[in-house]
């Protein structure tokens, strides 16, 4: 996908569009998980597992780029990139 002019002109709007577009594709992996997880079984345990993995490894790897000084803009792309993927493995299955 690429880039809107705010977020290529470094416009402090940038990084306002990448967070809304960040709650928009996670609610479309929410919608998903949540109906993967509903059907239970070892699918479902599965999910929760890889969730709750994603989840803490997401946080540590944010915690550890803050530290270092990498732009909030470039780490909110990253979690965007990790929510795409997820939807794209959902949605297949």
């Amino acid at each position: 996908m690429a880039a809107s002019p705010a977020v290529k002109s470094g416009s402090p709007m940038g990084l306002f569009y990448e967070l809304w577009m960040l709650a928009f594709e996670s609610h479309q992996a929410i919608c998903l998980r949540t109906s993967r997880l509903s059907f239970g079984g070892e699918a479902a345990g599965t999910e929760a597992q890889l969730m709750i993995t994603e989840k803490v490894d997401a946080a540590h790897s944010a915690i550890e780029s803050l530290m270092g000084g990498v732009p909030p803009i470039r780490i909110v792309q990253r979690y965007r990139s990790a929510v795409r993927a997820n939807v794209s493995r959902l949605s297949k299955a």
